[in-house]
């Protein structure tokens, strides 16, 4: 049966900021990446920042990343059984922030 929140990598059980799935899009695309989970969206009170995808830290299955689009946020989980090979891919496939 299929699962109606999952499309390919991503769940998408909870919304995304404007911009979003672009990101998300390349982010399927690399090999370690097994799913995509995001998170909370929250204000950032530091005004208007740079649009993209960064590395935050490490967790038990994977990474955080945040998604910022100006002063939006967004957490974003990442699974993966191999987190050097989807740190060094992220940083050298989606020219993105760490």
């Amino acid at each position: 049966m299929p699962n109606k929140y999952r499309q390919g990598k991503i769940k998408k059980e909870h919304h995304l900021i404007e911009d979003g799935e672009k990101f998300l899009k390349e982010l399927e695309k690399l090999e370690s990446v097994e799913a995509i989970i995001p998170g909370r969206i929250f204000r950032n009170q530091k005004g208007r920042g740079k649009k993209g995808l960064y590395l935050k830290y490490e967790t038990p299955s994977g990474w955080k990343l945040l998604l910022k689009n100006g002063s939006t946020v967004q957490e974003i989980f990442v699974i993966t059984p191999d987190k050097e090979m989807f740190k060094a891919e992220f940083l050298t496939k989606l020219q993105v922030k760490e």
